[in-house]
Parts: C-alpha cells; structure tokens; sequence
C-alpha cells in the first residue's frame, strides 16, 4: 500500500530530527543535507556548500553551488520544523523566491558587505567576481509544507541582467521521487513548444514490442538549446559520470565546428539515445516527433556538450550543422537493465567507460553481496550485531522494506538500521579522502565520484581479487571514522555553520599523511570491532580539524571564496607542508594505537589469497549451472562456425562430462567466457 504524502512527511521530519540528534547539528542543518543529498543524488545538482545567511532587508539563502557550466544553483529553505503537514502557498513561493533573488543581485551589485570570516562573504564574493561569465542563476525553494494544488510552478525570469530558473521542491514532490524505487524524475521536452516545430523523423519498425526506434538528424542548435536548459540532467547518468572526469570540449569537435561546420554530419558519429516515451504527428513533410519523456543520450554526451561550449565560447552560429541521431524508446520497467546495456555497448570505442560504474558493474554487485552478508560487531551496550546496507541502485533501501508486514519493516530496520545505509556517492568519499585525494571529494559528491569510480574501474581490472571482506570492513571503518568527523567539527566553538566538508575531507587526508609518514597506518580494524571511534582519536581529530580550519579560512591574496581554495592542488599541497608540525601537536600515546605496514600487508594479501578462492568456487559453481548438453551445443556449433579454439574445444568437452568430471578453476573461467561468446553469437 502506497505511503501518504501525510506519512511520509512524518516519516521524513522523524528522520530528519534522529540525523540532526545523531550528528549534533542544527535541524535546519539537517534538514538541508536530507533534501540536497536526494537533489545530488538524482542529478538534480552536482553538489552543496552550507551557508545560511539572513537579513532585516528581505535577504535569505541556505546553500549554493557553482558548477563547471557558468551556473550557480542558489538554495533556500522553507523549513520552520513543523509538527504537522501545512500548505505551500503561491504567496509564500513569491515571497521566499524574492528574498533569494534579492541576495543575488544584492551580491552581483556588491551592496552586501557580510563579515570576512562567514560563509556568506565567500559566496557574495564568488557572485560578484564571476558576474561577467555567469549565464545562469537556478533558485531552488525546498520546502518541508505541501504545494497549493493551485500553483505548481514559477516562470522563468532574470535576476540582474542573468537567465533565471526557479524549482520548488516540496513534500509530495520529494514523496514521488522517494517513492519511484531509483527512477529519477524524468524530463518531459515538448518541441513545438520550444522550438516552434517537431522534429523530422524516420520510425524503425523493428517488429517488436518491446521497444520503438527512430531515426533523426538533429539540428545543432536545438540540441546546443536542450543542453543549455537541462544540462547534465540530459545525460545518462554514466555518461554524465564520465565526462565529469574528463575536459568537456573535444578538441576535434570543435575544429569542425569551426572551420568546417558543413562536413560535422559525415565527420561524427552521431548520438545514441533513449526515452520512456514519445509523441508523433503526421505532417506534410513526413513524420515528426513532437514531445519526448525521459530523454537520455547515452552515447554522443561529448558532442552535445562540445557544441554547446563551442557555440557559448566562440560565439558560433550552429545553423546548418546536423547531427544523426538513435533513438530507442524504452518503457520504465525495462530501462534499469536496458539502457545501461545500450551505453555500454554504443560505448565501446571508450574501455573506461565502458566500466564506467554502472550499478550493476559486477565491483558494486560484491559490495552490495557483502553488506547484505557481513555482520558488524554488536556496539558497546547493544545486545545484536548488525549490518551495513550497501544501496548500489537508488531506493533498493525502501524498495527491500516495500512489500514487508509493519512487524517485518520493524526486523529489517533492526537488522539494517537507517544510519548505516551508504550509497556510491557516500563510499566514494569515504575512500578518496584516505587515498591522496580530497581535492577531488571537495569537488563535490557527483565528480568525485566520477574520479573514484575511473580509479576503480582501473583497479577492478588488474586484480578484482583486491575488492574483498577486508575492503568492505575497511570501507565501513573509514565510513564510521567520517562520520564521526563530522560530527565532531560541528561541535567545535570555532565551527562557524560553514566548510564543514572541506574541513572533514582535508583532516582525515592529513590522519592519513600523518601515519603513512610515520610507516603506520590507521587501526581500521579496531574501528570496525567498536563500531566506533575511541576517545584518544577524537581527541586526535580535533587537533587536527582545528589546524585545518586555521588554515584553509585564510587562502592566498586573490582568492575570496574559501570552498573555491579548498578544490584546489595548492591547498592541500600547502597543509602538506604543515603536516610534521601538526604531528607534532598530538600525543604520544597516539603513536601507539597506529597498525603498521607490514602487518596491513600480510592482511591484505591473506584477504586477496581468500577472495581469488571465492572467485574460483564462484565461477565453478555458474559452470556447474549450465547442463552439459548446454555445453555439449555450444561445443558442436561453435566448432562448425569456426568460433573455438583447439583449446576452447578440449575444455568444453571434459564440461559435456560433468558431473563425472569437474573442471578446474582455471577451465572454469575459460567456460565462462565461451558462454559469454556463444550468447553474443546466438549459439544459445
């Protein structure tokens, strides 16, 4: 039975109250980090600096993010903490949106003076240094009441000579995004309204019912347009991740573009993409497609963002300049498994990418495996152990509890408590921060995770055997250790409601310079045994913590904004070089609680030398599943079309023996690529 917007309003403000307790932050504080956690996670915005600011002149803002796109995301709160479900109004809407809107022109004139050492100052600098390049300013209202029925969205406009957008996110809107088990909101592109005009079409009937496909050759401007609007909401999410890790302007793209824009359509590939559904109309000119819902280009991402910053940056007129597209309309029930196929195989000129971390990529696949089967240690005054539940897709967390009896959710929620659910985005910050890299986990949750997941994807490749339980429990320690962190910066006097992730990513990369200096590391394992950090850490930690913000509040002459100097190299190369004298700072007794090198080692190849067994049994046990008549086909086909080897041959015949005969590991894994080959073929 579906929850009630009723429901989960209370559902989400107990949450929301048990994060600000558990964290010691302010629930308006709390607040902020549930609805920008679930904006980042769908796409919605990259990332989220904290900085909550008011004034007697009608001013108010709660949070921002400038993006590599010349846009600025600007958030403020409608949050009040309230009891009970009350109604958004569009007087309320109008009133909230002004007093953001007056800040940001306040900050592009530079009538705002806000003290040098607030969060405010940095951001009302950042505005008014970027106020010539700025192209978009995107107000994002979220609101803990319900929408008017009567008033469901706020036109576009400009604020100080600059395009302006307005998004309202309220109770029922988070509900349906909560409740669409991972499926984000889709985009709903209506051409004739944009553009004046659909778009010329050819169907591909295919003669099948599980999808429709259409061939179309898309004018550059519209889809310069499209981007312009939608940004990176228009990519798929894993090519979204891939061009975060990489220069957004192809070099050879815009060469075309710009000397020779009428050969762009022979010279690209052209783009590869889907949709949940689309509308046509008969036209004199042939057939057109009009609207579509849910587009996502899934190969060809470079393109449109190379013509979009072609045409913003050299101030090129795309008419005339056309560009071929596939598009596959795949309904909601099939996308999850389908569209991630149809990017990985229209991606294969891009190996990484390939890999590129979807969410069935077989490294989250182990990890999610081990959550739901490792048990954490029971805390210190609890009774039962419990467990740390890995969400490699969007909402398995509620979708596992969505057809449980109340008493069943109750058993589940014990057995995986909602404060140990972590998504990629959350496992990606836990690691880089401790691997030389906090730079890039200040880059925000979408890019650094970008960068996380080509390291890994890397990684995965030479040795999947180093993705193993010791991992996972590393993970979950250095989970527990940021955590922690974070909660013990926002309890320090000096915490001023600003730079916390700054502050945390960049202490727990120098916890980590300081032991490796030391030829230590950090007792990972006593961390997951207590489930929790020892008093001498935090002690430790804040020392740390303080001379980290000591530090980062006061950036080099020129640069204004503080969340700006910590994305960059020279701020963590310069707390590199305070790093002996901050070690200097701690006990002595610390020393002692490190675990050394060598005996990390000796874990971590005892771990590997496990897991490479389990990889064996693993893969012996998918051969064992196919008959051995099954494999007895593939033998004979394969060998009549010429597909096998003299060797491929050999195994698959001792294979057609089972169970009398067992392949070996090393048998087994050739087995599995033979399967592989003959689906790819149609063998079988």
């Amino acid at each position: 039975m579906e929850q009630t917007v009723e429901e989960f309003f209370h559902d989400f403000r107990q949450e929301m109250l048990a994060g600000a307790e558990a964290e010691r932050t302010y629930q308006l504080e709390a607040f902020m980090d549930v609805v920008s956690n679930e904006l980042i996670e769908t796409g919605f915005v990259d990332g989220f600096e904290h900085c909550h600011y008011r004034a007697q002149k009608g001013m108010r803002v709660d949070g921002y993010w400038f993006n590599d796109e010349s846009v600025v995301d600007i958030f403020v709160a409608d949050f009040d903490c309230r009891r009970e479900l009350e109604t958004l109004t569009r007087t309320d809407v109008e009133s909230i949106f002004k007093r953001v809107a007056n800040f940001f022109e306040a900050s592009l004139e530079g009538s705002l003076e806000p003290d040098v050492t607030t969060p405010e100052y940095g951001l009302v600098q950042q505005i008014a240094d970027r106020r010539t390049s700025l192209r978009q300013v995107n107000f994002y209202l979220t609101s803990e009441r319900v929408l008017s029925d009567r008033f469901q969205s706020f036109p576009d406009g400009e604020v100080g000579g600059i395009r302006s957008t307005y998004h309202i996110w309220d109770m029922t809107r988070f509900q349906r995004q909560h409740s669409s088990r991972g499926h984000k909101e889709p985009l709903n592109i209506d051409f004739v309204e944009l553009f004046g005009d659909g778009i010329n079409c050819l169907s591909a009937n295919l003669g099948s019912d599980s999808y429709q496909s259409y061939l179309m050759v898309m004018p550059a401007s519209i889809l310069a347009a499209l981007y312009d609007k939608y940004s990176a909401r228009l990519l798929e999410q894993n090519v979204r991740t891939f061009l975060q890790a990489r220069a957004q302007v192809n070099k050879g793209i815009r060469s075309t573009i710009l000397n020779e824009p009428k050969m762009f359509f022979a010279y690209n590939n052209g783009i590869t993409a889907t949709a949940q559904d689309v509308e046509t109309r008969m036209t004199s000119n042939g057939l057109q497609i009009v609207r579509i819902i849910d587009l996502q280009i899934v190969n060809g991402g470079q393109t449109t963002a190379s013509l979009f910053h072609t045409q913003r940056r050299d101030k090129i007129d795309l008419l005339g300049i056309f560009v071929q597209m596939k598009l596959s309309v795949i309904d909601s029930e099939q996308s999850e498994m389908v569209v991630p196929r149809i990017s990985e195989y229209a991606n294969t000129q891009n190996k990484v990418n390939a890999a590129d971390f979807f969410s069935n990529h077989p490294f989250h696949v182990r990890m999610a495996e081990f959550s739901r089967r490792i048990w954490a240690p029971a805390q210190q005054g609890a009774q039962r152990e419990t467990k740390w539940f890995y969400e490699r897709a969007r909402g398995q967390y509620a979708d596992a509890q969505s057809k449980l009896t109340a008493g069943e959710q109750k058993r589940f929620r014990a057995e995986y408590p909602k404060t140990q659910m972590f998504v990629k985005t959350d496992l990606a910050k836990f690691e880089n921060v401790f691997d030389d890299h906090p730079r890039w986990v200040n880059l925000g949750g979408q890019k650094n995770f970008a960068r996380y997941a080509l390291r890994i994807g890397r990684e995965w490749e030479k040795s999947s055997d180093l993705f193993n339980e010791l991992y996972f429990r590393r993970v979950i320690a250095r989970g527990i250790l940021f955590r922690a962190t974070e909660k013990l910066v926002s309890n320090q006097a000096w915490y001023n409601g600003g730079y916390r992730a700054n502050i945390v990513a960049y202490t727990l990369s120098m916890l980590g310079e300081i032991a490796k200096r030391k030829q230590a590391t950090v007792d990972y394992q006593r961390i997951w045994d207590a489930q929790a950090v020892d008093d001498a850490l935090l002690q430790v930690l804040i020392i740390i913590a303080t001379a980290v913000n000591d530090d980062i509040i006061q950036p080099p002459h020129g640069i204004s904004n503080i969340s700006e100097w910590c994305k960059r190299e020279g701020c963590w190369a310069r707390l590199l070089n305070k790093a002996d004298s901050i070690a200097e700072l701690l006990p002595k007794g610390f020393w002692g609680s490190l675990a050394s090198v060598d005996d990390n080692r000796r874990e971590v190849k005892t771990a590997r030398q496990t897991q490479r067994i389990d990889n064996g049994i693993e893969v012996q046990r998918q051969v064992l599943g196919v008959s051995p008549s099954q494999w007895s086909l593939i033998r004979q086909e394969g060998a009549n079309r010429h597909l096998l080897t003299p060797k491929e041959i050999g195994i698959l015949q001792i294979a057609e023996q089972m169970p009398a005969k067992i392949p070996t590991e090393r048998q087994s894994v050739v087995l599995i690529e033979v399967l592989a080959k003959a689906k790819q073929e149609g063998i079988i």
